[in-house]
């Protein structure tokens, strides 16, 4: 363990106590934190991977069981919606899927994106302390940049159509520094440490697997608790939009943003993007 980075300090007749532990994050570090629990149940902790996404997928078909969370310290092709790229720096963020196999209705499935950045920002305020807020739909911000993306992938079978799995991806910003998101990036993401609150990704990588568990023992029937929690973070509402243009009212009963367009209609949007006036540098 000492060669490994641990801290253990020893007294005569006392024994041994684990002082403290590198920035790593390990299987038999995080096992006993989620002894009992389905996410998590199996473990696996990689040196890197292309994206812990597509690694899940892979070991999906192989026939892993849910509950399986794939974290790595590096992601070599890591990505957010529609493709985009996600940066993924070594040692320096937690980046983590995590496989379920819901049985339930598409429709109910459609709102499990919304449920984890729930549960995101529940992991992150139990580990540290920090508020985060959402923007419509999943992205997690802290003091009004960009914390964590989440990315949700559902996987159908080829002869029915229906639900096969769901692979549950998210990248948490944790020890970078602006020099580190570089000039692109620097006005709109932050991280833990530049907003003051220093943690070890292990311990986090813990809350947050204990609060995906929460979420799926609560999902769908816990839904009051997660729409309450998700409306009083999200930041979209209340604001003007790049969409229609239009002006975001609120958020329904099925996590969709109702927004009123300029001529005084209202729809519900459940899907896409939104840009927000003021909001990440976007739409000013």
């Amino acid at each position: 363990l000492r060669r490994d980075g641990y801290q253990i300090t020893s007294a005569p007749n006392r024994g041994y106590r684990l002082a403290g532990g590198p920035d790593r994050i390990r299987a038999g570090e995080l096992a006993g934190a989620l002894a009992g629990r389905t996410v998590g149940r199996e473990l696996v902790c990689l040196e890197t991977v292309d994206s812990t996404n597509t690694e899940v997928k892979r070991r999906a078909a192989a026939g892993a069981a849910e509950g399986l969370a794939v974290l790595a310290e590096e992601q070599t092709a890591g990505r957010g919606r529609r493709g985009r790229s996600f940066q993924s720096l070594s040692g320096k963020g937690l980046y983590l899927s995590i496989l379920l196999r819901p049985a339930v209705s598409l429709a109910e499935l459609s709102q499990l994106t919304a449920w984890t950045a729930v549960a995101v920002c529940r992991g992150i305020q139990s580990c540290c302390g920090a508020e985060p807020q959402i923007k419509w739909t999943n992205d997690i911000l802290l003091n009004g940049k960009k914390l964590c993306g989440v990315l949700t992938e559902l996987e159908l079978e080829a002869e029915s159509a229906a639900p096969s799995h769901v692979v549950v991806g998210l990248g948490v910003n944790v020890s970078q520094t602006a020099a580190d998101f570089g000039p692109e990036l620097a006005d709109i993401a932050t991280s833990l440490e530049l907003e003051g609150f220093s943690v070890r990704r292990a311990e986090l990588a813990g809350q947050i697997l204990a609060a995906l568990d929460d979420l799926y023992a609560a999902f769908p029937a816990g839904k009051a608790d997660y729409l309450s929690d998700y409306r009083a973070r999200c930041v979209t509402t209340g604001r003007e939009v790049l969409l229609l243009p239009a002006f975001a009212e609120a958020v329904d009963d099925d996590f969709g943003l109702v927004v009123r367009c300029p001529d005084g209609r209202r729809e519900t949007v459940t899907s896409g993007e939104v840009s927000v006036r003021g909001l990440m540098g976007q739409y000013v």
